[in-house]
C-alpha cells in the first residue's frame, strides 16, 4: 500500500525542535518495559459472556508479540501492508496491534458494529491484506460475514477467526505456534521496524462526503498526544487503565492501549459495557484511571448508587464524546469518589482539549477543557477572521498530534499551509482559555459517542420506494446524548413506518446503531431558497415534541 501522508513532512523540523515529537515508536515503550518490569503483569483481558480472564506479564506480551507478527510474516504481510482488525477489546487486538508494529504493518482497527456496507468499502479502500474477526460476538456470525466479503475482494487474501475451528484460526496460524522460536524470527523481526513517521495506524472515520475517510497516523503523530495527556491526568507506571471503550476508536487505541504501554503501567480490558462487571474490575485490579464516552459515566454511577460498593482506588473519570450534564457530574463525584474530567478531541489527533484535575467541579460540565500542550485552536468567523472571547465561530486546530491526511482523499484533508484544520464545529473560548463546543457547521449525529453517517443513512432512505424526500436529525437523549430521527414525505398513496424503514436498512446491510430510532412523518421539508433542507427547523420541532 503506497500511504499519501502530505501533512508530515512539511511540519517534521519544526515538531522534533520543540520536542513534540520524540521519534520513537511502540516497539521503544514495549522493549523498555521488558527491560525494566519482566514480571509486572502488563495486561489483563475480560471477556465478560464467558467470564475468562487473561493475562500477560511484559515479558509475555512482547514475547506473543513477536510470535503473532512472524505468524503473519508466515501470510505475507510485510512492510506498509495493511492488516484490518474488527475485534472487541481484546489480548488478541492489543497483541496484534503490537505484532503489526514489529513488521511495519499498518493496524486498522474496525467497529464490532460494522457491517458489509461499511465493510465493504473499508477493506478496498485501504486495500487490507488480513481481516482478523471474531468467530461469534454477541449474537452474530463475524465469520460467515467475513468470507463473504473475501469472496468479492481478490486484494484481502486471508481472514483469520478468533476462537476458530479450521486452519485459518487465529490460534492455529497466530498464536499457538511458536513462530518466535524458527530460525528465521529474529531477522523478520527486524528488518522491516517502522520509523516514527511511517504510518503504523489508519483509522476510518465517518464524515459528511458520504463515505468513511480513513485516517492516517503515525507514532510521531500519536505518541504525541498520549504524552501530555498521561501528564495532564498525573498518570504513571504504578495505575491501571481500564478501557471498556471500543479499542477500534482512538479513545481506546490511545489510551486504553498504547498509553500502558508508553508508561509501563496495567491495562484492563472489558470487551462488552456492563457497569456490574466494570466495578469488579476496578475493585479487583485496582483500577485508578479510564475514559469512556458520557453513557458509560452515566451507568456506572447509577450501578454504584444502586449498590453499597465502592471504587477507592479510582482517582479520575475522563468522559468525551458528548456533553456532560452538571447533575452528572454532582452524582458521579458522589458515587464514584473519583475526580470528572471533561474533554473534546477528534480520530485526526486524538484529545485537544482536557479540564484539569485542580479545576473545581464546574467546568466539567460548563466548558470541554483547554488545549495540550503542542494543541492550538482558534475561533473564526466565515471569512476566517479571527473573533474575540466569547464569540461562537467556527473551530480549527492545529496540534503536533495531527493526522497525516486522509488515504487517498488528500483534496479533503481540511488543513491550510499554516497546519490549520476545519474541524467542522462550532465553538467559543472564554476568558479563562478554555473551549466550549457549541455547534457543528458538519451534518454529524453521535450517538452514545459514536458517528452517525448522516449523508448515507440519507441516500438510502432516499432510494425507499415509498420515500419522497428524507432529512436524518439528532434529537437528544439523556443517557446517548443523540438519537436519530429520519424525518419523511412520502410518496402520493404511500404510507411508511419505523419497522419499515428500519427493515429497509437492514437489507442493505447497515450498522443497527445506524439506524434511526424515531420517525416523524411530515407533508414537506423546510428549506431555503436554494432548496436546502433547514435541519435546525426539525431539530426544533423534536425538541418541541419530545
Amino acid at each position: 500500500m503506497e500511504f499519501d501522508a502530505v501533512l508530515i513532512a512539511p511540519r517534521r523540523a519544526e515538531s522534533i525542535a520543540r520536542g513534540y515529537w520524540q521519534d520513537r515508536t511502540i516497539n521503544d515503550d514495549l522493549d523498555a518495559c521488558v527491560r525494566r518490569s519482566p514480571d509486572k503483569i502488563a495486561l489483563t483481558a475480560l471477556q465478560v459472556e464467558s467470564g475468562t480472564t487473561t493475562r500477560f506479564t511484559y515479558r509475555e506480551m512482547a514475547s506473543m508479540a513477536d510470535r503473532i507478527a512472524v505468524g503473519l510474516a508466515r501470510l505475507g504481510v510485510g512492510r506498509n501492508d495493511v492488516v484490518s482488525m474488527q475485534l472487541p477489546n481484546s489480548w488478541q487486538f492489543t497483541l496484534t496491534y503490537l505484532a503489526c508494529s514489529r513488521l511495519g504493518a499498518v493496524v486498522n482497527p474496525l467497529m464490532p458494529i460494522l457491517r458489509e456496507r461499511e465493510l465493504g468499502f473499508m477493506l478496498e479502500h485501504g486495500a487490507s491484506k488480513v481481516l482478523i474477526v471474531p468467530r461469534v460476538f454477541r449474537g452474530f456470525d463475524f465469520e460467515q460475514m467475513a468470507k463473504g466479503l473475501q469472496a468479492r475482494m481478490p486484494k484481502l487474501e486471508h481472514v483469520v477467526i478468533v476462537g476458530g475451528e479450521g486452519i485459518d484460526s487465529f490460534e492455529a496460524l497466530l498464536s499457538e505456534p511458536a513462530w518466535e522460536c524458527e530460525p528465521d524470527a529474529r531477522e523478520i523481526l527486524t528488518r522491516n521496524r517502522p520509523g516514527p513517521d511511517d504510518i503504523t495506524q489508519l483509522l476510518y472515520t465517518s464524515g459528511t462526503t458520504g463515505e468513511p475517510k480513513g485516517v492516517m497516523h503515525t507514532a510521531n503523530t500519536l505518541m504525541s498526544n498520549i504524552r501530555p495527556y498521561a501528564d495532564a491526568m498525573r498518570l504513571g507506571p504504578g495505575d491501571v487503565v481500564l478501557m471498556a471503550s471500543p479499542m477500534a476508536h482512538q479513545t481506546g487505541f490511545m489510551y486504553g492501549m498504547m498509553m500502558p504501554v508508553m508508561l509501563g503501567a496495567g491495562a484492563v480490558l472489558q470487551d462488552i459495557w456492563q457497569p456490574k462487571p466494570a466495578i469488579a474490575l476496578i475493585r479487583s485490579e485496582r483500577v485508578s484511571f479510564t475514559m469512556a464516552s458520557t453513557v458509560f459515566l452515566t451507568d456506572l454511577a447509577d450501578a454504584l448508587s444502586d449498590s453499597a460498593q465502592s471504587v477507592p482506588t479510582l482517582r479520575a473519570f475522563l468522559c468525551a464524546g458528548a456533553p456532560i450534564p452538571g447533575p452528572l457530574v454532582e452524582k458521579a463525584r458522589a458515587a464514584l469518589g473519583a475526580k470528572i474530567v471533561s474533554a473534546w478531541g477528534m480520530t485526526e489527533m486524538g484529545a485537544v482539549t482536557l479540564t484539569r484535575l485542580d479545576d473545581d467541579d464546574e467546568r466539567a460540565f460548563t466548558t470541554d477543557g483547554a488545549p495540550l500542550p503542542g494543541v492550538e485552536v482558534r475561533i473564526v468567523d466565515a471569512y476566517d477572521a479571527p473573533l474575540p472571547t466569547g464569540s461562537v465561530g467556527r473551530l480549527f486546530v492545529r496540534a503536533c498530534s495531527g493526522f497525516g491526511g486522509y488515504l487517498h482523499r488528500a483534496h479533503q484533508n481540511a488543513t491550510d499551509a499554516q497546519g490549520w484544520f476545519d474541524t467542522g464545529d462550532l465553538a467559543y473560548v472564554d476568558a479563562r482559555g478554555y473551549i466550549r463546543i457549541s455547534g457543528r457547521s458538519k451534518d454529524v449525529i453521535i450517538r452514545g459517542g459514536e458517528n452517525i453517517p448522516v449523508v448515507e443513512i440519507e441516500a438510502l432512505l432516499y432510494r425507499h420506494p415509498s420515500i419522497a424526500a428524507a432529512a436524518l436529525v439528532a434529537y437528544p437523549d439523556a443517557r446517548l446524548g443523540e438519537r436519530a430521527c429520519a424525518v419523511v414525505v412520502t410518496k402520493p398513496g404511500e404510507h411508511v413506518d419505523l419497522p419499515a424503514i428500519a427493515g429497509f436498512l437492514k437489507s442493505h446491510k447497515v450498522a443497527m446503531q445506524y439506524i434511526p430510532e424515531r420517525l416523524v412523518v411530515r407533508d414537506s421539508l423546510p428549506t431555503t431558497p436554494a432548496g436546502k433542507v433547514q435541519k435546525f427547523k426539525l431539530r426544533e420541532l423534536l425538541r418541541e415534541d419530545a
